[in-house]
């Protein structure tokens, strides 16, 4: 197995809240506990969460994201010129709408030199030992396209051109940021690419008078313009998500409709892509991934529910995929995290960690 990031067997981040930290969210949003008292439980949660990556075979680990209700908000909701507000109305999953909450440019967008999230950083990397600290922050798509025009305030953004420029050097202020702090695998979350691939949402755009290309296109200069002066040794992966809410999902259709934008002018170093069920699409966009040290990390162990996957067909998969990339830049993964937002998909916490070794098992016997 070799001992560098994406790992063979590698997560994407989100882990099942335990009782503990739900008690005492609740406990500090009622204002029956101090922030620090808070922190505290965090701390000891994320701890037992590194513990139990570790022992069950990880050579990579995440706080779980244990400090965070959201996988995107809560990012958005500390940089300079991004506000979050109460919504009308929550985001639609496939039967099921999220709170309500959105978020709105309303100054210049740049990245706070003070953001909370390099020290939650700085405590996981203090803990992880001989493994590899992994940062899950979201893409700079996502704080674009959720709202678009109308929640950029036009008196400071009368051109979008300047706004996607601010964009960019705020996500590059992040990237040398956290690698200040110490991190060397940083991934970026992002929902966007997926609705670019559903015939549904890309007809939604289109209603709100964008271009889908159009945005691939910016969307893309954006990324690569933030990885401009990446260090050789900082690993950034792009982890391209459906949508994960109580194990339901929002976009379907495989990736061939972005594929040659995404995979293939797109410097990013690995992929983390959802490929647990037919929505997903074939492995034939996996073509136009770059042959050398890019990487692609299949998501083909589902965390919406708890049954265990066949080995055997994983492996199958495996091989089916390598007919596109070399096996050797396939990495195997779950195909999200187990909890993007505090609300946690529909399994238990053992469920999730044999989801884990299952992972862990099938990357040994294949690498």
């Amino acid at each position: 197995m070799p001992q560098q990031q994406p790992f063979r067997a590698d997560t994407v981040g989100s882990f099942l809240r335990p009782a503990a930290i739900k008690q005492a969210r609740v406990q500090f949003a009622n204002g029956e506990i101090t922030a620090e008292q808070l922190r505290q439980v965090e701390d000891k949660e994320i701890r037992h969460v590194v513990e139990q990556q570790r022992a069950n075979g990880l050579q990579v680990v995440t706080d779980g994201e244990f400090r965070r209700a959201w996988w995107h908000f809560d990012f958005f909701g500390d940089l300079q010129g991004v506000e979050l507000f109460e919504a009308e109305q929550g985001i639609q999953f496939n039967g099921v709408q999220t709170k309500a909450h959105g978020v709105k440019v309303t100054g210049k967008v740049a990245f706070n030199p003070h953001h909370p999230m390099l020290d939650h950083f700085r405590f996981l990397k203090s803990i992880a030992g001989d493994a590899v600290a992994k940062m899950t922050i979201p893409s700079p798509s996502v704080l674009h396209f959720r709202g678009g025009r109308k929640v950029i305030d036009a008196t400071v953004y009368p051109d979008l051109k300047e706004y996607f420029a601010d964009l960019a050097q705020t996500y590059k202020d992040a990237i040398a940021a956290f690698y200040a702090a110490g991190c060397r695998f940083l991934q970026l979350d992002d929902t966007v690419w997926a609705y670019l691939c559903s015939s549904d949402q890309q007809q939604q755009i289109r209603e709100r008078g964008e271009d889908p290309q159009e945005l691939a296109r910016i969307y893309a200069e954006v990324l690569n313009k933030a990885l401009e002066d990446k260090p050789a040794d900082l690993t950034i992966g792009l982890h391209v998500c459906r949508g994960n809410f109580r194990s339901t999902w929002i976009s379907e259709g495989g990736y061939e409709p972005v594929a040659e934008i995404l995979f293939g002018q797109v410097n990013i170093d690995a992929y983390f892509l959802e490929y647990d069920n037919e929505r997903s699409g074939g492995f034939e966009p996996l073509r136009f991934i770059k042959p050398g040290h890019q990487q692609v990390v299949l998501g083909l162990i589902t965390t919406k529910n708890g049954e265990l996957e066949d080995p055997a067909q994983v492996k199958a998969r495996l091989q089916e995929a390598s007919q596109f990339v070399s096996l050797n830049q396939i990495c195997l993964s779950p195909q999200c995290g187990f909890a993007s937002t505090e609300e946690g998909n529909s399994l238990t916490e053992e469920q999730q960690w044999q989801k884990i070794r299952l992972v862990v098992d099938i990357a040994n016997q294949v690498w």
